[in-house]
């Protein structure tokens, strides 16, 4: 009687402090990036099409997580996430003078897109066929990212808190979905990212004093 009432509550209870640790992690996920780009003043090192492609692949999870009806611990991070990728993208956008009308047409199409994920407009067997494709997308934006600070040998405007923040808000993510709906196209995003997101972290800490010439 005693053994019975022990293992499966207490992962269970074990899961939810998991969820609501890393929803609370990230209010803060990307802040110190865009502290550092801030303090900084520049760009530099940061790729604006990874930036692009997440914000891709965040949208996509988030209107396929709220559309099947899941547990809203196991991603209230998403919306969190996009508000402060939003203001990261204008950040560096400003920094890199890309400020511009295409920029306006963009964030109108990118707006109208998530609107009709989230309303039902389209179908969710779209969503579907869409979030496959955010493990390709989520992780080839991790590697642009990461061939950006190799490629320059700077990574002077990269933060290291915001992609430490990253691996392991995936990495608890991997236990969460096992245990709330053991969806595997959901763990194979969350384990491919946890590995990128802990390379570009590295990356980031080696290059974060970049030499002067």
């Amino acid at each position: 009687m005693v053994i019975q009432r022990g293992n499966p509550s207490f992962l269970q209870r074990f899961s939810d402090f998991l969820s609501i640790v890393t929803i609370s992690i990230c209010f803060i996920l990307k802040v110190p990036q865009i502290i550092t780009i801030l303090k900084v003043k520049s760009a530099k090192g940061i790729n604006i099409v990874g930036l692009l492609m997440e914000l891709a692949s965040y949208t996509i999870m988030m209107s396929y997580n709220y559309r099947n009806g899941y547990a809203i611990l196991t991603y209230l991070e998403y919306p969190i996430i996009l508000v402060q990728e939003l203001i990261l993208i204008l950040c560096v956008l400003h920094y890199k003078n890309m400020l511009n009308s295409a920029g306006v047409i963009g964030a109108v199409i990118y707006f109208s897109i998530a609107a009709s994920f989230l309303s039902g407009i389209a179908p969710l067997g779209l969503l579907a066929f869409l979030v496959p494709l955010c493990t390709p997308i989520g992780a080839s934006s991790k590697v642009v990212q990461l061939a950006e600070i190799l490629k320059t040998k700077n990574a002077e405007s990269v933060s290291v808190l915001t992609w430490f923040i990253s691996a392991f808000t995936n990495f608890t993510r991997v236990f969460t979905i096992s245990m709330e709906s053991m969806d595997l196209t959901l763990l194979l995003n969350f384990s491919v990212n946890t590995i990128l997101s802990s390379s570009v972290m590295l990356a980031a800490y080696v290059y974060r004093h970049p030499k002067k010439d």
